[in-house]
């Protein structure tokens, strides 16, 4: 087996082990010895890449090999110019400063499925979508960072990872595919 791809819903962690009564991506995936190369947290959705092949996990995961990772997020408020310089830009979270990365205003995109709850609705403010793409991954960056331009995340989904995409790999929450050997590329 060489890569799954797999489309994490709004709260199952990502993780195989059980944690109380929350569902994991044991819930979803019985297939044996495959691990995340990468993580989502909780509250996050979407795009997940899993493998039984170490070195390829590595690789994928790790900040050095700098795979691109992009990630669609709804915001409360609206994304002005300066709001998206301010993402594009280095930001100082205290802990660490993210590295430049891609920040752009789009239309919700439409292809997106329902998130089960809904996020929360207020009449008084409006929301907006951003597309975020990353070369690092730090522990909740995408949230800290629209949260440090005054702009909190409403709701976070991973749309792709280097090269595989919700797009072209439609999945949605709870699927899974196996991407076949050739496809890895130069990955494995």
């Amino acid at each position: 087996m060489s890569l799954i791809l797999f489309n994490k819903p709004f709260q199952v962690l990502c993780q195989f082990s059980r944690e109380d009564d929350r569902e994991t991506l044991a819930d979803y995936l019985t297939i044996p010895n495959i691990y995340p190369a990468g993580r989502l947290d909780a509250d996050s959705e979407g795009l997940m890449l899993l493998t039984d092949d170490g070195r390829l996990q590595h690789q994928i995961a790790h900040p050095d090999h700098k795979e691109a990772k992009t990630y669609l997020v709804q915001l409360e408020g609206v994304a002005d110019r300066a709001a998206l310089d301010r993402l594009r830009a280095p930001i100082d979270l205290g802990d660490f400063t993210t590295k430049p990365c891609h920040a752009s205003l789009i239309a919700a995109p439409d292809w997106l499925w329902p998130r089960n709850p809904p996020i929360r609705v207020r009449q008084d403010k409006p929301t907006s979508w951003v597309a975020i793409t990353l070369e690092e991954g730090k522990n909740r960056q995408v949230r800290r960072m629209t949260a440090a331009v005054g702009l909190p995340t409403l709701r976070l989904v991973r749309s792709s990872i280097g090269p595989f995409s919700l797009a072209t790999h439609p999945l949605m929450p709870g699927e899974w595919m196996e991407v076949p050997e050739a496809a890895v590329g130069g990955k494995g």
